[in-house]
């Protein structure tokens, strides 16, 4: 059985996809750990969330985002390529973005975050995936090179977290006012 504790991290080191040893301080290391807790607060967000059909959505997503680190965590130089984010990925997002802005009072005004759990767990979900975002560009802006994919990827997907929330909020308000 594989061991989770190999000690090979008590420096202060952590390895790349292939190998490649660096500081865990490194920003590479840090925009893939934000990958690695944004999944983690989105799947906190899928465990409270009652409706079926969000939980579906995100638990595709949460699927996806193991892509995005893995990406994210191979060197430029490495022998391992990993797969790809693709178009269809960000094109499906943006289906559901624009899906979900057509809902009849979605857009009604911004939200104060809070009105409900679930909805106030997908809003931390969102600001830690803006926070990847930004990440993201500052690793970009070193030169490493980001599947061009990726930055389009995470952009929609904070959108589509946003109006996730407020799709809850809204339902939430319905099924108060027809009780």
């Amino acid at each position: 059985m594989p061991k989770i504790s190999t000690k090979r991290g008590d420096s202060g080191e952590t390895s790349l996809v292939g190998g490649t040893r660096i500081s865990k301080s490194d920003l590479r290391v840090e925009t893939y750990g934000t990958m690695d807790e944004l999944n983690a607060v989105i799947g906190f967000a899928r465990s409270i969330c009652k409706d079926a059909e969000t939980c579906s959505l995100v638990k595709v997503i949460q699927g996806e985002l193991p892509t995005i680190t893995a990406s994210l965590a191979t060197p430029n130089n490495s022998q391992k390529v990993p797969a790809p984010i693709t178009t269809e990925m960000v094109d499906t997002l943006t289906a559901h973005v624009d899906r979900i802005e057509k809902t009849e009072g979605i857009l009604f005004h911004w939200s104060l975050p809070g009105e409900n759990s679930v909805s106030a767990a997908f809003d931390v979900a969102r600001t830690v995936c803006r926070r990847a975002e930004r990440l993201i560009v500052r690793l970009s802006e070193t030169g490493i090179d980001i599947d061009p994919n990726i930055l389009p990827y995470i952009n929609r997907l904070s959108d589509l977290l946003w109006l996730i929330g407020r799709l809850i909020e809204l339902r939430n308000v319905h099924k108060i006012s027809n009780e």
